[in-house]
């Protein structure tokens, strides 16, 4: 019997902030079908939740570079639902960081007045990263209110310079997206982190990333080698921080060979289910699991923290009734 679960990477947009944004919403090509999955905040996420044997969701918006107003409008409509469905969701604040001081003080408003669990932010803010400093702010209120940042894939920050070439633009736009940049764009953002000296500054941090880790994990004994003698300055060393500092969802990926790679890199402790949802179904999720527990990779221990032992810790929430 597959063990409760928790999800983490699943996406919606807001309804209200789309009326905002005008021809500039991001959204305004997707499929109708795809549009509301994503605008459902009740019954139609919870049928898809219940159809696979998700027991706790947290949410997050789907990438958007908006501004404070636009953000709490959005946190609020989520805060919202979630407590109208308290045992089934649960919340990531949306952050403007390309305000932020103004990104740190909605992150605590959203953890102490609407019981948000952390909060997901962009991979890039148009092309920037976040080790500069003056994106600090937002981690040290994280760190001060103990609750995790999720960073998460977003567009392709150099899209003329990296995919433009001699094929489709559909292959363009996919190797920009899901199939290369948003992932290797993340792992590149981890190591600017860390070479920023941000995890000696706020070293109980916690920072989470999807997608069996956005490559680092195959790569990650070559790149510790690299990185010796990166910077005197920087105390605590690439792989202690990998190890104390992150954790790493599955999120749209369901299958084995990356996933003994990340357990061997990082330990089942460290590593929670996801789905991304409703880009990827709660049944492909869920058929994963059922594979997993069959295969004899995790232990019964390691498989219930996997499903939601190690995000309740993490979050401190349950997927208990």
């Amino acid at each position: 019997m597959v063990p409760p679960l928790i999800t983490l990477e699943e996406h919606y947009v807001s309804s209200k902030v789309r009326k905002h944004l005008g021809d500039k919403d991001p959204y305004s090509h997707f499929p109708e079908a795809m549009i509301s999955k994503l605008s459902s905040l009740s019954s139609t996420r919870i049928s898809d939740m219940d159809a696979g044997s998700v027991r706790l969701q947290i949410l997050s918006h789907g990438p958007l570079d908006a501004t404070a107003a636009l953000c709490t409008e959005a946190n609020d409509e989520l805060a919202a639902a979630t407590s109208a469905h308290s045992s089934r969701l649960a919340g990531f604040a949306m952050l403007p960081m390309g305000e932020p001081e103004a990104a740190a003080k909605e992150l605590r408003r959203c953890v102490r007045e609407h019981k948000f669990v952390g909060a997901l932010i962009n991979n890039h803010l148009n092309g920037t990263f976040y080790d500069d400093q003056k994106f600090w702010p937002v981690f040290a209120a994280a760190e001060e209110l103990d609750v995790p940042v999720y960073i998460h894939p977003t567009f392709a920050s150099e899209f003329d310079l990296n995919f433009s070439g001699n094929f489709s633009a559909k292959a363009a736009f996919a190797m920009s997206s899901a199939a290369w940049s948003w992932h290797s764009e993340t792992g590149l953002h981890v190591l600017r982190l860390w070479a920023s000296g941000l995890f000696d500054k706020y070293p109980k941090l916690k920072i989470v990333i999807g997608h069996m880790g956005e490559m680092l994990p195959f790569q990650l004994d070559r790149i510790a080698v690299q990185t010796k003698g990166w910077d005197d300055n920087v105390k605590r060393d690439l792989m202690t921080v990998w190890r104390e500092n992150f954790w790493i969802t599955t999120s749209g990926m369901f299958t084995f060979p990356p996933l003994r790679c990340l357990v061997d890199m990082i330990g089942w402790e460290k590593v929670m289910y996801s789905v991304d949802y409703p880009f990827s179904t709660n049944e492909q999720g869920l058929n994963f699991v059922k594979a997993l527990e069959i295969s004899g990779l995790a232990t019964k221990e390691q498989l219930e923290g996997f499903c939601h032992g190690n995000a309740e810790k993490l979050f401190k929430i349950s997927a208990q009734d």
